[in-house]
């Protein structure tokens, strides 16, 4: 997976928009104001996504290429290298897992909205 497959595959999620908020070239994917995933433009390795925790552990475990999220909560994001033994079909399944989990933790108003704006 390349940085357009990455992309072009989180903007075809439901409600996504992307920005830089911390600087120049962290791209940063959010629903309805929430972050699901984020990667660096510059230097595309690696990027992060929400996990729940027990899942998290077991990709860690299974996979050399996912590890604890870099710069964020290690409990609940992982950094998956791109360059690793994680394919795309992993990859993919992954970036939906953390899509689910922010839809799922958004608020009543937040979850009508999306819903409505679909």
């Amino acid at each position: 997976m390349d940085i357009i497959e990455f992309r072009d595959y989180c903007l075809s999620k439901e409600g996504t928009t992307e920005e830089f908020p911390f600087d120049n070239k962290t791209l940063v994917f959010k629903v309805i104001g929430k972050i699901y995933a984020l990667c660096d433009v510059d230097n595309f390795k690696s990027y992060n996504v929400k996990c729940r925790p027990e899942w998290a552990i077991e990709l860690r475990e299974e996979f050399n290429g996912i590890r604890e999220g870099f710069h964020m909560n290690k409990k609940h994001w992982n950094t998956v290298n791109l360059r690793s033994d994680v394919d795309d079909k992993l990859a993919i399944k992954m970036i939906d897992h953390s899509y689910s989990l922010v839809v799922k933790g958004l608020k009543k108003s937040d979850h009508e909205k999306l819903l409505k704006d679909a």
